[in-house]
């Protein structure tokens, strides 16, 4: 069972909290060179904490080391570059003094240089999928901005036909007070000539008030897209935080073992 000291954790300066939790549950008020286990942190504090105070026994460097190649091997099928791979291969043969310090060194530095590409790479795709959001994005607005101008045109129209009409029936009326045979046909032409007006006008409006619509419906299927992905990446953020879980459970219970002597 491995084990380590309060005295070897406290140098090391661990947080109050963590601190004074397990100092609580060991029934102390400070620290002292009594041997205390891993399996006891780790019944007392969690995984976090007793991952956290394996810095205070380097004499286990190589448990420490292979639990650290066992959970990056738990990865390892999404690992595309090979340095990556060699990485974890050449630090299991150094920790079973199969390899030197220099393979190791050597092997560290290319799996360095493999994030970094990998870095770059995410920062390439981030920076596209940016772009392509800011694109949809100033659509999205002169597509709300084409809505707005075809509602207020529609407004427009419908004021100037509500102008039309009102001095269209006061020239009707004038007209009608007359009482003469060309005045009453007079009357006659003029609102023919009203209602032919009337009806260009309304086949406009008509006009407009499809394309609002269009566009209406155009920023509508925009915003249910928006919807549509904000759910789907709820759902795959969902998905992600129950992997994690997982695989979180998984690296404790391979520490329990290996504090354990396992």
């Amino acid at each position: 069972m491995l084990v380590t000291t309060l005295n070897k954790i406290k140098k090391y300066d661990p947080c109050g909290i963590g601190w004074k939790m397990l100092l609580k549950n060991l029934g102390k008020t400070k620290s002292d060179d009594e041997p205390l286990a891993f399996l006891t942190i780790l019944e007392s504090n969690g995984f976090n904490d007793a991952l956290w105070c394996a810095r205070s026994a380097p004499e286990y460097e190589k448990d420490w080391r292979l639990f650290a190649v066992w959970c990056a091997r738990q990865v390892q099928h999404i690992m595309t570059d090979e340095r990556s791979i060699a990485a974890l291969d050449v630090a299991e043969k150094y920790t079973n003094v199969d390899a030197t310090e220099d393979e190791l060194n050597s092997a560290s530095a290319a799996a360095w240089a493999a994030a970094s590409n990998a870095s770059s790479v995410a920062a390439s795709v981030a920076a596209s999928a940016a772009a392509r959001y800011a694109e949809w994005v100033e659509a999205r607005a002169a597509t709300s901005a084409a809505a707005r101008y075809a509602a207020w045109a529609a407004a427009s129209n419908a004021a100037s036909a509500a102008e039309s009409a009102a001095t269209s029936k006061a020239a009707r009326a004038e007209v009608r007070a007359a009482t003469s045979a060309a005045a009453r046909y007079a009357a006659w032409a003029a609102a023919s000539n009203a209602a032919s007006v009337a009806a260009s006008v309304a086949a406009r409006y008509a006009e407009r008030a499809a394309a609002s619509a269009a566009a209406s419906a155009t920023v509508r299927y925009a915003a249910w897209a928006a919807a549509s992905n904000a759910a789907s990446a709820a759902e795959s953020a969902a998905t992600s935080k129950a992997a994690r879980a997982e695989v979180r459970y998984a690296q404790k219970q391979q520490f329990k073992k290996i504090i354990s002597g396992e």
